[in-house]
């Protein structure tokens, strides 16, 4: 365990930096996935096959072994950020999607017809009536996504991939040096578990900023 302190004292700052790598690719890849993934919930959520079908592709991605999906883009978007990033919007578009079908479907009709009796249109309900009451739900597909994608960002370094990933593969390479091995994947798993807390703090505070009082 000293060894493995010392080790972190005098590498702090190139985990710091494969830290705000790995975040980086996650957050935007998340990002992309929310834009996507809502977008599809939206245009789905009140018919049934159309639903089923993006349910079924998006459930579908997160069967593929990630090591096998990362080897596929390698010959259409080369190594480093393309294959990692949309390998990871991928993985993430499932609970998204599936949280804001839901929460958009878990809107009380009684609320919706009073918007409607109000005059309001059908894009004005969901920006103001719908969406708001589904946020929470979709916030929580975020959530899990984030989760999974964080695990996933690291299989990233097998295409030269931004992250924590890179200590890992480099202890994994050197599995003959166990000392110098153990260090590399601790101190990367170690930064992993550390960015999807930090990422879990995150999702609260947006939460209280975004969700307002009256449906928390």
């Amino acid at each position: 365990m000293s060894e493995f302190i010392s080790y972190l004292e005098s590498h702090w700052d190139d985990l710091l930096e494969l830290g705000i790598a790995h975040a980086l690719v996650v957050a935007v890849s998340v990002a992309i996935a929310t834009v996507i993934g809502v977008a599809l919930g939206i245009a789905t959520y009140r018919t049934e096959r159309p639903r089923e079908l993006v349910l079924a592709i998006t459930g579908f991605f997160l069967t593929i072994p990630s090591l096998a999906l990362f080897g596929l883009l390698i010959s259409p978007l080369g190594l480093g950020w393309p294959p990692v990033a949309v390998a990871l919007v991928m993985y993430a578009l499932l609970p998204i999607v599936r949280n804001t079908v839901v929460g958009l479907r878990e809107v009380d009709p009684a609320i919706v017809e009073s918007a409607q009796g109000m005059g309001m249109g059908r894009a004005r309900r969901l920006l103001r009536i719908e969406l708001p009451l589904a946020w929470p739900v979709i916030m929580t597909g975020m959530r899990v996504s984030t989760v999974i994608v964080v695990g996933i960002a690291a299989i990233g370094a097998y295409v030269n991939g931004p992250g924590l990933g890179e200590d890992i593969f480099r202890g994994l390479r050197r599995i003959g040096n166990p000392e110098t091995a153990l260090n590399l994947v601790l101190g990367g798993l170690l930064g992993i578990v550390v960015l999807a807390i930090l990422f879990d703090l995150v999702y609260v505070l947006l939460s209280r900023l975004t969700t307002s009082r009256g449906i928390r």
